[in-house]
């Protein structure tokens, strides 16, 4: 019955790229389809992989790492298997993952998330693991917090900010990078006070039952840090009923370039906006067609690389990329971005900034 289940899930979760046949890749998404991040995210890829010519599949594992793994598992031991599997390490699946790939003759990249040191050390070089794209996510959780400070008017002589923090879940690792780099911005403010962190597991549900509660628990919280979109709308939201302002009363940060978050951003209903990971899968397709064509990443970066995707999204900036979001392949020539034949000291341009020119 299980099996029949996962069978039927990964059916249901598939989402196709029509293009030309070249190198077959098959990306597992952690998340679910109806996600406003894993949507824009699926939708860089496939402009990457029309331009470039790749056949790309995509599954979702709606935050089910064992559906993930259930995915991994037909992909790399069944019939048809693609040449490249690209995944996250999203709840530590990777290992388990990397095992399943040995004599399979498919490739591994990872994005988002890579292997931990530990996870690194337990399983040493594999030759199917072609390398990793990561965004900042430490750094990211610093600027999100250390821009909240700034915005706010200075504390009052012996009094504090008191600041409220909505995290994902404790075993992502992106959301354990965002929270470290907060508290290192914390630990450079001694005027600010962090009443609670809670962990709202990415969904604006959760955030918005927690925030109920904690606004009436500390009214005097003036910023609200949230690791992503959804958990900052659904604060924002218990804010707003508990007769609140925000952008005023109090200030909100979020991550993500959805649509809505961009247009909060507009109206000045979030303060603080970071952005600009979506775009991690369709560089990664760029690194993996040219791994195709023989080029060396080691001399171009790297193999495994952490790049600032992570940057902070003014009104002018959430203006125009909510004008780009209604071009389809977001103005981006990819091939143009290929190292193949480039000196070694080319680096990939892989930014918010190639979008916006």
């Amino acid at each position: 019955m299980l099996k029949f289940f996962y069978s039927f899930l990964l059916m249901l979760g598939a989402v196709y790229c029509p293009v030309a046949r070249a190198e077959s890749v098959l990306f597992l998404s952690p998340g679910k389809t109806d996600e406003a991040f894993w949507i824009s995210y699926s939708q860089f890829m496939y402009a990457a992989a029309t331009d470039l010519g790749i056949d790309l599949r995509i599954l979702y594992s709606r935050r089910m790492p064992e559906l993930t793994l259930a995915q991994a598992r037909q992909a790399l031991q069944g019939p048809d298997r693609p040449d490249y599997l690209v995944f996250a390490n999203e709840q530590y699946v990777a290992p388990q993952i990397i095992r399943l790939a040995q004599g399979s003759g498919v490739k591994l990249f990872m994005v988002n998330a890579s292997l931990t040191a530990n996870q690194t050390s337990l399983l040493g070089e594999r030759p199917e693991r072609l390398g990793s794209l990561v965004p900042n996510d430490e750094e990211g959780g610093y600027l999100m917090l250390k821009e909240l400070i700034r915005q706010h008017p200075p504390a009052a002589p012996g009094q504090v900010i008191e600041l409220l923090a909505f995290s994902g879940l404790k075993i992502t690792p992106s959301a354990q990078l965002r929270e470290q780099g907060m508290m290192r911005a914390l630990a450079e403010h001694s005027e600010v006070r962090l009443r609670q962190l809670v962990y709202s597991g990415w969904t604006r549900e959760r955030a918005y039952e927690q925030a109920k509660l904690l606004f009436r628990r500390y009214p005097k919280v003036s910023l609200v840090w949230s690791a992503n979109d959804e958990m900052a709308f659904g604060a924002m939201q218990a804010y707003s009923e508990a007769g609140g302002i925000p952008g005023k009363d109090a200030l909100f940060s979020a991550v993500n370039t959805s649509p809505a978050a961009l247009q909060a951003t507009v109206d000045g209903r979030i303060s603080v906006l970071l952005g600009g990971h979506f775009t991690l899968g369709g560089w990664a397709l760029v690194e993996l067609h040219d791994l195709e064509q023989g080029v060396d990443l080691t001399h171009y970066g790297g193999r495994d690389r952490q790049i600032p995707l992570l940057q902070l999204i003014d009104k002018a900036q959430a203006k125009r990329l909510l004008a780009m979001g209604e071009s389809p392949d977001y103005g981006v020539n990819f091939r143009r971005l290929s190292a193949k034949g480039q000196p070694t000291s080319y680096r990939y341009p892989f930014s918010l900034q190639t979008l916006m020119r």
